[in-house]
């Protein structure tokens, strides 16, 4: 696919990965839809730095866990541009539960997770279906995690969401072939605020240090390794679909399992 000129939408994208891939994008041309839930003021921050790169942006702030502000999403998109070509998955929600503590979860915390990490990605990966088809081609790419292939990270809640949306990608790959491919990206720890916060200080300098000296590659990603694979999947890898790409620096092939939490 060719970006230059292509429009793509990245759902959460106010902050982090989001905006990495919104940056990205605009940097290859691509006309980009920046999408937020509460954090207005990043959001227009990483939208003027799209339109600085050269191309047009367009902010809309929407809830991907429900289905009315997916279609209007992927609605605003058509209206300013007529065409979608590229849809980044990114939006996230979790709870920051230690996984020995099963009291700390409740069904509506599941349920929350659930609604975006994989209800919203499934929604907006059907709003934006239709327009990719007409086009003749399309790319989804879902950010994952780590924790959906190995039963890590902030909760057991969110690592249970992440491989439904892995297994996801695989049904969706299927189905919505041969104009749209469909990929997951699997990181391991990724350096930034969200994580630092969920995780308290002292926690987050702990697992960093357990990373750096315990994976293959004693490298921890930046929002931009991972905005780096995301582009690459809709711009470069034409044959590929139904892929689940672990970028965690070897993470998985530690042989000093991190600590679930």
């Amino acid at each position: 696919m060719k970006l230059d000129g292509a429009v793509s939408i990245v759902t959460g994208s106010a902050t982090g990965v989001g905006a990495a891939c919104a940056l990205r994008l605009a940097a290859k041309g691509s006309r980009v839809v920046v999408n937020y839930t509460k954090s207005l003021d990043a959001a227009r921050a990483t939208a003027q730095a799209c339109t600085a790169a050269g191309v047009e942006a367009l902010l809309v702030q929407a809830d991907i866990a429900q289905d009315s502000d997916c279609r209007r999403l992927v609605a605003a998109a058509l209206e300013k541009w007529g065409r979608v070509d590229a849809l980044i998955n990114n939006a996230g929600a979790t709870k920051f539960v230690a996984h020995h503590d099963l009291d700390g979860l409740s069904a509506e915390d599941f349920q929350r997770i659930y609604a975006v990490n994989v209800i919203g990605a499934y929604q907006m990966t059907r709003a934006a279906a239709p327009a990719m088809r007409e086009a003749g081609a399309g790319a989804v790419v879902n950010i994952s995690s780590l924790a959906g292939v190995m039963g890590l990270g902030s909760s057991i809640a969110y690592a249970a969401s992440k491989g439904a949306l892995n297994t996801m990608t695989l049904s969706l790959a299927r189905v919505l072939g041969p104009e749209i491919r469909v990929n997951a990206i699997c990181p391991g720890m990724i350096e930034g605020r969200w994580l630092r916060e969920g995780m308290g200080d002292a926690a987050y300098d702990s697992l960093k240090e357990q990373v750096l000296r315990s994976t293959p590659l004693r490298a921890i990603a930046q929002p931009g390794d991972i905005a780096e694979t995301a582009v690459w999947l809709i711009e470069g890898a034409g044959l590929m679909t139904g892929e689940t790409l672990m970028v965690d620096g070897g993470m998985h092939l530690s042989a000093a399992p991190l600590k679930a939490r």
